[in-house]
């Protein structure tokens, strides 16, 4: 009986499949390294400039929306251009060396480079618009940023993360005018929360669908 395979075959089959293991262990690093967020949880981010959310929301009461001006439109929160920087920083603290980028970029037209805090994989679609919608505050995600001197993340935003909310969201609603209030407490959630639940149309039958989140 002749030889189907040559001699080598087996080698080489060998080599094949060595490769190939090679190729699956070097695509899993890959992606790990380009879904995961590079900041730890609770790990303030440096920034070109020191931006504090205690200073501005919590000693100055400037509200979320006047720097995130498209969070309740548009699936980007929105930062804010220089230019609403320059609403007061025109006038205060003009010389303060910690605001030098700042100013800079204003007198320069070059835009800063602020660094993510929160990163989404590329493959899951996240819309700020509809969360705010549907009741859900600002808190449930950002932590009590207005206590921050630096920003820091609060939450994994880890798939089972999410999805412990989409299974259950009365644990989260509010009222929508209590969403951009960061301390405000229901006095009985489980109760508010069936309410808001049917108040707002919230289908939990399909808040876990893959499409909602991997379009």
């Amino acid at each position: 009986m002749s030889q189907v395979f040559p001699p080598s075959f087996g080698l080489y089959a060998k080599l094949a499949m060595l490769g190939l293991l090679l190729v699956v262990v070097c695509a899993g690093f890959a992606w790990r390294g380009t879904v995961t967020d590079p900041h730890r949880l609770n790990e303030p981010v440096n920034q070109p400039v020191p931006f504090s959310h205690k200073h501005h929301v919590d000693d100055d009461g400037i509200d979320c929306r006047f720097c995130h001006t498209s969070v309740e439109t548009s699936a980007f929160a929105g930062m804010p251009p220089i230019a609403t920087c320059m609403t007061c920083h025109s006038q205060l603290f003009t010389d303060a060396p910690m605001l030098k980028p700042l100013i800079d970029s204003w007198k320069s037209g070059v835009p800063l480079r602020w660094n993510r805090v929160y990163q989404l994989p590329g493959f899951v679609y996240f819309n700020h618009s509809i969360h705010i919608a549907k009741g859900v505050g600002c808190v449930s995600c950002h932590g009590r940023i207005d206590r921050m001197p630096l920003t820091r993340r609060v939450a994994p935003l880890s798939m089972a993360w999410c999805l412990d909310c989409h299974r259950q969201p009365q644990k989260f609603l509010r009222p929508r005018d209590k969403v951009f209030d960061l301390a405000w407490q229901p006095a009985d959630q489980k109760q508010l929360g069936a309410e808001l639940l049917h108040e707002y149309h919230i289908d939990t039958g399909r808040m876990t669908d893959c499409s909602l989140c991997h379009r």
